[in-house]
């Protein structure tokens, strides 16, 4: 095992015994053995496109494949098998089709074929990340495998909602086969890198339109945060479409439903918070959800990542749906034919379980997505320009474990009072809850959404560039102090590099998987800094302004 794609990885290096997120190291292994294989799916499939031969199964196995292997996903190595023993039938029926116009010798990923689960465990030991021997070769392709896997995520959060893009997924096949060539330079994997921000912006602006034609656009909303005196079901994760289902699905039954973590966003979304029964947020994020689902006396379901490994004590009551997964835990299965999940397991969990025992709790301002942002402009351009706004600073990004993380609080608290947080992600939990005020009306922290509405911040950033006839992004009054944990934040930190941000503060660490040449290569390029204190930061920040 030998794991570093998370912030928490090990000594700021990496796992090797078993993974901070509790992914044991067969997990681990396996997950790199399905990174090794979606290379040969994606060897056959940018062969393929030459030639004008697609298969829809091989591009659905490399999106799911790659978001299974994002940070607490799925720990579940018998659900790993039979995704193995998938990526295997798909890529030789895609090399069926597409071998005639091979022109040399296959890679080993795209024709291996094990004889058993013993053989797949030996295989996943002998092509891991260590595998390549330079440096600088192994950091730039792991920040192009883990962009790639953040750009999986959206997609796959974008196709569930029905919305596919062929250059998005014709970019994966590309990178992910170009990958392969043991003969890649640098300068080429760079250019990989920065074409992989651009299609993060294309993914994300995707996810944007299919949640917001699907959902509507957010609105500004004061989300509830108590607890009702009637059976509950918590919802955490990403997937909007798995609570709009589950929203129907309990209709008229006297359950009330709540959202937590990185799903708090979805109670400004028009057609979800139209529900009488959508009742509000409990919690915040994902890395404190084992002792809020112990204080959570309803049922519990898993969309998407950020799964913890359950405690016993309500390992009876939580579900998964989707990629997610752990081991003897209650597994909702996918949509069949078009139908909605069958939510009855879970319904009658809750209605087992009981009434909840009521609490109270401040409620929480949300829905400040592009669309709201852009109705109130002639607000926020007045105020920039008349001085009662001096800077935007973009705290967007993942929460994590680290008492270090304690610098984002303090830092959003030490911001003087003309300062405005653009926020989205799980990072915003840190001070989204802190009495910070407002400017004229306009609230002190807007909160965009989920990580994947980053792209609403830069989409509000062109567009102040626009009114106020800037040439340059990186003349708008606008600071970027990043928090990241995970892939997806990965791949809006590449999104931001794309659209020509510069002096990015990321922190609490400089990712592990990046070597000291490709950091010199960030900072003296798009001058990447880490945090320092929040009074060095600050004071930076203001003389920059």
């Amino acid at each position: 095992m030998f794991c570093h794609q998370c912030q928490e990885a090990a000594g700021n290096t990496g796992c090797t015994k078993v993974g901070v997120c509790g992914k044991t190291p067969e997990v681990s292994d396996l997950q790199d053995l399905i990174i090794y294989l979606l290379k040969g799916v994606s060897f056959w499939g940018h062969l393929g496109r030459k030639h004008g031969i697609k298969l829809e199964t091989a591009d659905l196995v490399l999106v799911e494949g790659l978001f299974t292997t994002v940070t607490n996903v799925n720990f579940d190595d018998s659900r790993m098998f039979e995704l193995i023993n998938r990526i295997l039938t798909v890529r030789d029926t895609l090399k069926a089709a597409v071998e005639t116009h091979l022109d040399g010798t296959a890679p080993n990923c795209a024709v291996w074929t094990p004889a058993d689960q013993n053989e797949m465990q030996a295989k996943a030991l002998s092509i891991g990340y260590l595998s390549e021997a330079n440096a600088d070769i192994r950091s730039l392709k792991a920040l192009l495998v883990l962009g790639m896997k953040g750009i999986a995520a959206y997609a796959d959060h974008a196709a569930v909602l029905q919305y596919t893009s062929e250059p998005i997924i014709a970019f994966l096949h590309k990178a992910m086969s170009e990958y392969i060539r043991t003969d890649i330079g640098a300068d080429e994997l760079v250019g990989l890198v920065m074409e992989a921000g651009e299609v993060a912006v294309q993914v994300m602006a995707l996810l944007d339109e299919a949640n917001t034609t699907r959902f509507g656009h957010p609105e500004i909303t004061a989300c509830p945060t108590s607890l009702q005196d009637a059976p509950g079901i918590l919802v955490s994760g990403h997937d909007l479409l798995d609570l709009y289902e589950l929203l129907k699905q309990t209709e008229g039954t006297g359950i009330q439903v709540y959202t937590h973590g990185e799903m708090l966003p979805a109670n400004a979304y028009p057609e979800l918070k139209a529900f009488d029964h959508m009742a509000g947020h409990y919690g915040g994020s994902w890395w404190h959800q084992r002792d809020e689902f112990d204080n959570f006396a309803g049922a519990i379901l898993m969309t998407t990542n950020c799964i913890q490994k359950p405690r016993d004590s309500y390992a009876d009551r939580i579900f998964t749906t989707g990629l997610v997964g752990w081991e003897d835990i209650a597994h909702i299965p996918a949509r069949l034919d078009g139908q909605p999940k069958d939510f009855s397991a879970l319904i009658a969990k809750a209605k087992e379980l009981g009434n909840l025992t009521p609490t109270t709790g401040k409620p929480l301002i949300i829905g400040f997505a592009r669309n709201q942002v852009m109705a109130l402009a002639d607000k926020v351009i007045e105020a920039v320009q008349g001085g009662a706004v001096k800077r935007f600073v973009v705290m967007a990004g993942c929460d994590g474990r680290h008492g270090s993380r304690d610098y984002y609080t303090d830092f959003a608290k030490a911001l003087p009072k003309d300062s405005i947080i653009l926020t989205a992600g799980c990072a915003k939990f840190r001070y989204n809850a802190l009495e910070l005020g407002d400017i004229g009306g306009i609230p002190r922290v807007l909160d965009a959404g989920q990580c994947n509405d980053s792209y609403s911040l830069a989409y509000i950033a062109l567009q102040l560039k626009s009114v106020l006839g800037l040439d340059d992004i990186n003349d708008l009054p606008i600071h970027y102090n990043i928090a990241w944990y995970e892939q997806k934040a990965v791949t809006v930190l590449l999104a931001l590099l794309h659209l020509g941000v510069k002096g990015i503060r990321l922190g609490p660490t400089l990712p592990a998987f990046i070597s000291p040449g490709v950091a010199n290569v960030l900072v003296e390029n798009f001058g990447i800094k880490t945090i320092g204190t929040v009074e060095d930061d600050i004071r930076e920040t203001l003389e920059s302004a």
